[in-house]
């Protein structure tokens, strides 16, 4: 598989109104550049994709947040 390097941005800060959080965002220049694949940063507050290494912070992190 091919690494996706047309994203100009590696890091992403992300809002509990974003979650649930997957990559590719729609917002990215390649959205459909791998398999679309939900990330859990609820959890730690940050997040790294897998298959194209972005990384994800959740802003204003709460580890008490309930997403429900």
């Amino acid at each position: 598989m091919s690494s996706n390097s047309t994203n100009a941005k590696s890091h992403y800060e992300v809002t509990y109104a974003d979650l649930p959080l997957s990559c590719p965002t729609p917002d990215m220049s390649k959205w459909n550049s791998h398999p679309r694949v939900f990330l859990p940063i609820e959890e730690t507050g940050k997040a790294k994709c897998p298959y194209c290494g972005t990384e994800y912070t959740l802003k204003d992190f709460d580890p008490n947040h309930s997403a429900h």
